[in-house]
């Protein structure tokens, strides 16, 4: 997203005077208030009918402008001469398009698709809960009828990568100021931590483990709304963030490389491998020794190491399908259709205000998780889910382009994965 850039132009008219008696001019000036054109930040190009605003009704200082376009810059680089970064590295710095790409001629259709996009994304709550709660109520039944043993087909295993992600992504949007996503992210870190406390419960989780998840769990929670707030010390953030991406960076081969186990021999080596790596580059950012990308770089991990736990969750689903059909027969086409429409009413939200990681997690999970399961598992639903998602995609490109005043929808789409800058 280009800064914001604000031209003041003075005219002067010139008024003659010419006698009949001689042929000298008198000449004066009348200087007219001065007027500012705005450009549209991410459109690079001036509004056809720019707005005149007198320097009398205009209430930013000085300060507040350069401020202003501080807070714009694409990256709120420290530095001016510093090349910009690609998108995906940039992803988690805090833009808040409603204030910056306010064009004057279309600001009502602007904020009102920033509106709805916020209300689409706070409203995948629904089915995310719908998707967690039939196993909350089945362990419930299962511990009410004494049936602990049942608790140990639950993979608690699995279950922590999942509330890893969670918590790394709640930290993600705390910090881009994204309510809606944050409660989104906090609903899944509680319901995963509802269901550690049934299978404590039963035994099927060990309590030194159960112990530490929930030391964790309830740090990265009060931690995450402190810092939202602005109530958190800087350094004990920064501790949280080390933490956060240090652990996604660890785990994540680590479970890539378990999918596959027995076809290839179990080892703690990529985890631990990439264990080495991630502090490396952690003391190596704290210290100063990193260049400015090689922070921003480093500062993106967490968000993204989390957004592939996730996206890895429907490799890992399929490889189990071609391992084990009959495993099929135990998945819920109404669990893949939540996972759809949940994370597919997020994707507008992620295209509206240019972030790449979201977007890329959110459309991953709608058409391999949700989609891609439905079409090869359940035919009775592959018209209407066909329908629906293309529908849904097709009206989020078009709303996109006509509220940043776009000829084509190809441009929102090169502004979210190379930047505006």
């Amino acid at each position: 997203m280009a800064m914001a850039a604000m031209v003041m132009r003075c005219s002067c008219t010139t008024r003659t005077t010419t006698t009949n008696s001689t042929s000298t001019s008198t000449t004066t000036s009348e200087a007219k208030p001065p007027f500012l054109h705005f450009r549209h930040p991410c459109s690079h190009r001036l509004t056809r009918r720019p707005r005149s605003f007198s320097l009398s009704e205009l209430s930013l200082s000085c300060c507040q402008l350069r401020s202003f376009a501080f807070l714009h810059h694409p990256f709120n680089s420290s530095s001016s001469s510093s090349s910009p970064l690609p998108a995906s590295l940039g992803s988690d710095v805090p833009r808040p398009l409603h204030q910056a790409s306010v064009d004057f001629k279309s600001s009502e259709s602007f904020q009102h698709w920033d509106s709805l996009t916020a209300k689409f994304s706070g409203a995948s709550n629904i089915p995310f809960l719908f998707l967690q709660l039939p196993q909350i109520f089945l362990n419930a039944r299962n511990l009410l009828a004494g049936n602990k043993a049942a608790l140990l087909a639950v993979p608690w295993l699995g279950m922590l990568t999942g509330l890893l992600g969670n918590l790394s992504l709640l930290s993600y949007f705390a910090k881009k100021r994204e309510k809606e996503a944050i409660v989104v992210q906090t609903l899944g870190v509680v319901s995963i931590y509802v269901v550690f406390t049934q299978l404590a419960m039963a035994e099927a989780m060990p309590l030194p483990q159960f112990v530490i998840t929930s030391i964790v769990v309830a740090t990265g929670l009060v931690l995450n709304f402190l810092n939202y707030f602005g109530l958190l010390n800087a350094g004990i953030w920064r501790f949280w963030e080390d933490f956060i991406t240090v652990g996604g960076l660890t785990v994540l081969p680590q479970v890539m490389w378990s999918t596959f186990v027995p076809y290839i021999p179990s080892s703690i080596l990529p985890g631990a491998s990439a264990f080495v790596v991630a502090l490396a580059a952690v003391v190596l950012a704290r210290t100063g020794k990193l260049s400015e990308k090689g922070k921003k770089f480093v500062g993106a991990i967490s968000g993204w190491t989390a957004t592939l736990l996730f996206m890895w969750m429907p490799v890992s689903q399929m490889w189990t399908n071609f391992l084990s059909p009959d495993n099929i027969k135990g998945l819920s086409a109404s669990s893949m259709l939540l996972a759809m429409v949940g994370n597919g009413l997020m994707i507008p939200r992620a295209l509206f205000i240019r972030d790449f990681m979201w977007f890329t997690g959110s459309s991953w999970a709608t058409f391999f998780y949700g989609y891609g399961n439905i079409v090869c598992l359940y035919w009775e639903f592959f018209l209407a889910a066909t329908a629906g998602l293309f529908l849904w995609i097709g009206m989020t490109l078009w709303r996109d382009t006509v509220a940043y005043e776009y000829n084509s929808p190809l441009t929102s789409l090169k502004e979210l994965v190379l930047g505006s800058g």
